[in-house]
């Protein structure tokens, strides 16, 4: 029983100083690179010339910490969702998250020239976070009351997807309405932005993304028992609708949050699970969470780090790293690879 202990105590270890690595080489990375002995003097305090310490801790660590709590976010809320509905394929956006975000985003932004609102944009920043967070919350609401009247999960998941779809047709409705400006401000907002969020908008997402953490913590024992089944799960003393709605609580505080300030990152949700549980090679949730949240800010800074390196948004470098996982994972589904 000691090797097992042993290789998980190793991974984590590994994990923990792979990740302090790409953090500072994130923060080194950008329009000019700063040497790794200047980053590491201004986040212990050293000796660093005043421009420097501006660049690094007033533009790049900020950036940092928001792609750190995407990945962490994201990939927690995907192993929850995984595990929830006995599906590989499933996703932090599956229970329509994102469409629910963006139909937020998309009213506001029709809306705000009609109330006037372009004129400040400080208030048109906040505008855009709260209404995405507000369209989240409001579908992940309408998912929770569903949730708990229907019995079997896969209803649950029936309606949450016809929800985002019916969302995304709206969404579309909006975008044909919008005019060219109204229209590129919302496309710059789906294509997943770490760069615009400031140290004040950062001291809100945080809090919010530590608290839906804490709650997917206190859901690790349901989740593990959700392994088996909910029927194996109710005979155990399970309550299956309180679980699934502090799961869902979570997963909108987690997901939404995330969602509404730097728009809809995909596939890091889908794919950090499935890498996670190939390297502990462990189902238990007690390993998969704390496995799941060092891998998944481990990816997110290395796509962060990519995207910067070749002026891209970050979205597209999350589609190109998780796609080749989501293959693997339908192949050995399908039993094409063992």
């Amino acid at each position: 029983m000691k090797q097992p202990h042993a290789h998980i105590t190793f991974l984590f270890v590994t994990l923990g100083i792979v990740a302090i690595l790409l953090l500072l080489t994130d923060m080194a990375t950008g329009d000019t690179f700063i040497p790794i002995s200047k980053v590491w003097a201004v986040l212990t305090g050293g000796e660093c010339d005043e421009m420097t310490r501006n660049i690094l801790l007033s533009i790049r660590f900020v950036r940092v910490v928001v792609a750190g709590l995407i990945g962490i976010a994201l990939s927690v809320s995907g192993l929850q969702m995984q595990t929830i509905f006995q599906n590989p394929l499933a996703d932090p956006y599956l229970l329509g998250v994102s469409s629910g975000a963006g139909l937020g985003v998309a009213l506001f932004i029709l809306g705000a020239p009609l109330l006037g609102w372009t004129a400040f944009p400080l208030l048109q920043s906040i505008g855009i976070i709260g209404s995405g967070w507000i369209g989240t919350a409001v579908i992940l609401l309408g998912v929770a009351v569903i949730s708990r009247k229907v019995k079997n999960i896969l209803g649950v998941l029936i309606m949450g997807v016809m929800t985002g779809y019916v969302a995304g047709a709206i969404i579309q409705i909006l975008q044909y309405m919008s005019s060219a400006e109204q229209l590129k401000v919302f496309t710059l907002w789906s294509m997943g932005s770490l760069g615009h969020i400031t140290m004040t908008q950062l001291a809100i997402m945080a809090p919010i993304v530590c608290i839906g953490l804490v709650v997917s913590i206190a859901c690790i024992k349901p989740l593990n028992l959700l392994l088996l089944g909910e029927n194996y799960a109710r005979t155990m003393g399970m309550n299956i609708k309180r679980s699934r709605t502090l799961i869902f609580i979570s997963t909108a505080l987690l997901t939404g949050t995330v969602t509404a300030f730097c728009g809809p990152v995909g596939f890091i949700g889908l794919a950090v699970p499935h890498i996670t549980r190939l390297l502990f090679n462990n189902a238990d949730h007690r390993v998969l969470v704390p496995g799941t949240i060092l891998t998944g800010l481990i990816g997110m800074l290395l796509c962060d780090i990519i995207a910067k390196k070749f002026l891209l948004p970050v979205n597209c470098i999350t589609a190109l790293l998780g796609v080749p996982v989501i293959l693997w994972v339908i192949a050995k589904n399908l039993r094409i690879i063992k």
